[in-house]
């Protein structure tokens, strides 16, 4: 099936520079992966190296932050998309274990180092949790105050985006 070059330039569009997985990126403009991965192909045998301008883009960013931000939201695609396809293989049960556990580890190690760059997100993981856990304490302990609290909390949450968001 032949595809207008506009959908190439989607598929090129929604892999360089919106940092989607490949297949993703496929099923966004609705080509299979193999279409994806030959027009890639293709490009690169022609002088345009996704992969490259893929990296460029990135580094290219304004900040330390806007990196960090990129480097994450990049692992976050790519580890949704490994989710999806572990659920959906037909690899064996300890293969899928296996797989997990290394996607596990780079999921920690990942997050981590974004707080180092990112400590504004650290921030706010740690804000949301302290009003999570209150909400909690709350309606445990003081059950009665429970709407008020969510009644401050509406307004409340506004602050948290504008001071950590």
């Amino acid at each position: 099936m032949a595809h207008p070059k506009q959908t190439r330039t989607k598929l090129r569009q929604a892999y360089v520079f919106d940092q989607y997985s490949l297949e993703i990126a496929a099923l966004n403009v609705g080509v299979s992966f193999a279409t994806a991965r030959r027009w890639k192909s293709e490009a690169k045998d022609s002088g345009d190296d996704w992969d490259k301008v893929r990296a460029a883009h990135v580094l290219a960013g304004d900040s330390m932050e806007d990196l960090g931000r990129a480097i994450l939201s990049g692992f976050l695609l790519q580890y949704n998309a490994t989710i999806q396809e572990l659920h959906t293989s037909e690899l064996p049960a300890a293969k899928k274990v296996e797989l997990l556990t290394s996607l596990a580890d780079a999921f920690n190690k990942t997050t981590a180092a974004s707080k180092k760059v990112l400590p504004e997100t650290n921030q706010l993981a740690t804000a949301l949790t302290v009003v999570q856990k209150l909400g909690d304490f709350i309606q445990t302990h003081h059950p009665k105050h429970l709407p008020a609290f969510a009644e401050i909390l509406e307004p409340f949450g506004a602050v948290i985006q504008k001071e950590f968001g």
